[in-house]
């Protein structure tokens, strides 16, 4: 629909009054709580120590979890795009429960498959002495539990919308499957995986429920930025506020950034 068709159309005055509704209900706590940052404080929360250190260590995952999430979830999106695999469908939906999930049953979940006595956990304990809860690289698979989803469904979809001649052109002039995904695929596909990539890293950075189950919270180690607004939460109410609105600029950007292309790209999916 063209800007001019939307000026033209006619919207029910209902409609009109319940969608102005919905716009209230997301605007007002943001609003609310830019109105509450006190923002005289906010140079100092933000070179304090404890709030530089938890925001380097949520980068610094983030950013981790981000590429494992390109190396594992586009392969993973193109067989679910293009591959003929019995139980397409239930993998799909197993490989992005985690997006529905409730944060801390999918820390527990981690813990029942990961932690000493885990399914796999107690392998990795007794055979090679390998202990993943509490540590750094637990907040890492944390993230990466409940961030991947994102890129796997904005890839997928990306990888079902650019299948066409121009591939087919590739193979019948005897380009090999690996040089046609390369150098034709994954360049068609490049804006949905820069977008999938993006909101992973987004909800990476703002994970906390499965991370302070799974990784725990200890500073240095595995207390992210979120973790550390849920502290200040307790004890300091202004600190709180201020690095909520951090986390808002950020996520603020991110959107400005994709400027709504994620959306249709998710509404490719099959």
């Amino acid at each position: 629909m063209s800007r001019q068709q939307r000026h033209d159309a006619r919207v029910p005055i209902a409609l009109a009054v319940l969608g102005w509704l919905a716009v209230a209900f997301f605007a007002v706590p943001i609003l609310a709580l830019v109105i509450r940052v006190p923002w005289s404080s906010l140079s100092g929360v933000i070179t304090d120590d404890a709030t530089t250190e938890a925001l380097t260590l949520s980068v610094f995952t983030s950013v981790i979890t981000t590429v494992l999430a390109i190396v594992l979830g586009v392969p993973l999106a193109w067989l679910l795009a293009r591959s003929n695999i019995p139980g397409r469908r239930f993998i799909r939906a197993l490989c992005t429960l985690s997006m529905v999930l409730p944060p801390v049953v999918a820390g527990v979940a981690l813990l029942a498959s990961l932690g000493r006595r885990g399914v796999v956990g107690e392998i990795l304990d007794d055979w090679f002495g390998v202990r993943l809860p509490f540590t750094m690289p637990a907040v890492v698979i944390a993230q990466l539990f409940v961030a991947m989803p994102f890129l796997v469904l904005t890839v997928e979809s990306g990888f079902a919308r650019s299948a066409g001649t121009v591939e087919e052109a590739a193979r019948t002039l005897g380009a090999s499957p690996w040089y046609v995904f390369t150098r034709v695929t994954l360049p068609a596909t490049q804006p949905a995986i820069v977008a999938g990539a993006v909101l992973t890293w987004a909800r990476a950075l703002g994970e906390f429920g499965a991370t302070i189950t799974f990784a725990g919270n200890f500073p240095g180690t595995t207390r992210t930025l979120p973790i550390t607004t849920y502290l200040a939460l307790e004890s300091d109410i202004d600190d709180a506020l201020l690095i909520s609105m951090v986390m808002v600029v950020i996520s603020v950007v991110i959107l400005v950034a994709l400027r709504g292309r994620w959306v249709g790209a998710i509404g490719g999916v099959r």
